[in-house]
């Protein structure tokens, strides 16, 4: 850092860090590359680092680049399901299945509902990410497996026909192990990928 190089490489800096002491170097390693203004090279395992710490990401599979853009741009567009997996925490719900009547049909002959514009594609994945489900009166009927409060949030597993599913929610529920809820994604929300896992738009 002294010598003032043209690029700093991180590899992996991090990862012997308490929980704790990780949140607070993100923070001081962001700090000075914004003080500095010098290309850094970070090559990391953990989404959360790579979200908060970076102006672009790189996602490589087997030395082979999956998605190249902002942090916000993949998560919210992922160009297929190793990406959808890979970036956020907890990681978007991928169903496998096909479209039938309208719906996404997945084990269990649970139908997951589609927007218009995307019930004539031939999409084999249903991606959703945990917080854009949400407990409804009525729509996908699920199984409360467990249930994980954070504080500010509630983590939920749930089964879904014959998947497992997560949902995260702002707020606090009083659920319990084995109980019979509804589920209902944001529409604009749905994500879906072909047999060979890329995007459909």
């Amino acid at each position: 850092i002294v010598r003032h190089p043209k690029v700093f490489l991180f590899d992996e800096p991090l990862s012997n860090l308490d929980a704790k002491l990780r949140v607070t170097m993100r923070s001081e390693i962001k700090e000075l590359h914004q003080r500095l203004g010098t290309t850094i090279v970070y090559v990391t395992h953990d989404q959360i680092e790579a979200m908060t710490m970076a102006d672009k990401i790189v996602v490589m599979r087997a030395g082979r680049i999956e998605q190249i853009g902002k942090p916000l741009d993949l998560y919210d567009r992922p160009d297929n399901t190793f990406v959808a997996a890979f970036i956020g925490s907890p990681s978007m719900n991928l169903f496998e299945g096909g479209i039938s009547d309208g719906g996404f049909r997945i084990g269990g002959g649970v139908s997951l509902p589609l927007p218009p514009q995307l019930s004539q594609s031939a999409a084999r994945t249903y991606g959703i990410r945990p917080e854009d489900l949400d407990i409804t009166e009525t729509g996908i009927p699920a199984t409360v497996l467990t249930v994980e409060p954070t504080g500010a949030e509630t983590h939920l597993s749930v089964r879904v026909g014959i998947e497992t599913a997560t949902i995260v929610l702002h707020r606090r529920v009083d659920l319990k192990p084995d109980q019979q809820i509804h589920l209902a994604p944001k529409s604009e929300k749905i994500h879906l990928f072909s047999t060979e896992g890329n995007r459909i738009d």
